[in-house]
């Protein structure tokens, strides 16, 4: 029995830290470039096996040299392969542009990704079925996540949605079937078509979500923290402020190790101020995964702030 099984994308990134962005046209020179793993999925399972759970990824890399490099990172990671296929396609890429202030602009080509079908789900059901929680993005077919959707909610499997990059076709229909819905506030304007410009909008378009059945909805909302909204409750859970490097993957972090301290037994507000520190740890380091510390690391990064 795996903790949490993760269900989604996985991306080599190629990374260009820029002085400043390029306007249309114009060619600029860049003074740094790294290549790393990542991919939405890929993020979320590393960033909760760091901490600790069992996770079970079920993913699609590429038949080309991109492909044996992930799943060499998977094995070091600690993540249960099994559910990880290899394609027709190349693998899926990720061209990251990062400026000074740590602001990026994000390419994906999904390559292998769109070959994670409904079909490959289903031999991985048992799976679904013994775990704690199901995790799920949006760099996969929206066809993919319905139907791993389906088999959780079969199963008595609560599933955490986390809708990005958005998608205004996403049919609010199984959205209405997860337990965590996890938007930014950009991503939440696009799927409910309400303004998200300040706090009491973001509340509203919440709401709005939790009238459609949505168990509890988790906004993001940068260094602000995180807006939660149930039928019983409404909290805003506070970031933390740091000298931020490079926000490249700080969302998924978030996700993951929100997705380990919950399935660990906290409740949820003591997951998302525990998930909070974690993304937070991560922006102060250049990079996707390798930014993400270990339990042991950030035991000693959080000792060392005390």
């Amino acid at each position: 029995m795996s903790d949490i099984t993760v269900i989604g994308s996985n991306m080599i990134d190629l990374m260009t830290y820029l002085d400043r962005m390029p306007v249309e046209g114009e060619t600029v020179s860049a003074p740094e470039f790294e290549m790393g793993f990542g991919g939405k999925g890929a993020n979320q399972a590393v960033a909760a096996s760091r901490l600790g759970s069992d996770v079970s990824f079920i993913s699609m890399v590429g038949h080309d040299n991109f492909g044996k490099e992930q799943l060499d990172n998977f094995k070091k990671s600690g993540i249960d392969m099994t559910g990880i296929g290899v394609g027709d396609c190349n693998s899926g890429v990720a061209p990251i542009f990062v400026d000074p202030s740590s602001d990026n602009r994000i390419i994906v080509i999904k390559g292998a990704n769109n070959e994670l079908t409904p079909e490959v789900l289903d031999e991985y059901e048992d799976k679904i079925k013994n775990s704690k929680l199901v995790v799920l993005q949006q760099e996969i077919p929206l066809e993919t996540n319905y139907h791993a959707i389906d088999l959780a909610v079969k199963n008595n499997v609560p599933v955490l949605l986390n809708p990005a990059p958005a998608n205004k076709d996403l049919n609010m229909e199984y959205v209405s079937k997860v337990e965590f819905f996890s938007p930014n506030e950009t991503e939440l304007a696009t799927l409910t078509g309400l303004p998200t410009n300040n706090l009491d909008e973001i509340k509203v378009a919440a709401n709005a979500l939790i009238e459609k059945g949505v168990g509890n909805v988790i906004v993001t909302i940068g260094s602000k923290g995180v807006l939660w909204v149930n039928k019983e409750h409404s909290e805003i859970v506070p970031g933390k402020k740091v000298a931020a490097v490079d926000t490249t993957g700080a969302g998924d972090s978030f996700i993951g190790s929100f997705a380990h301290y919950f399935t660990e037994g906290e409740s949820v507000p003591e997951a998302l101020r525990d998930a909070n520190q974690y993304a937070a740890v991560t922006v102060t380091r250049k990079g996707t995964q390798k930014s993400y510390p270990t339990k042991a690391e950030l035991d000693e990064i959080l000792k060392i702030k005390a």
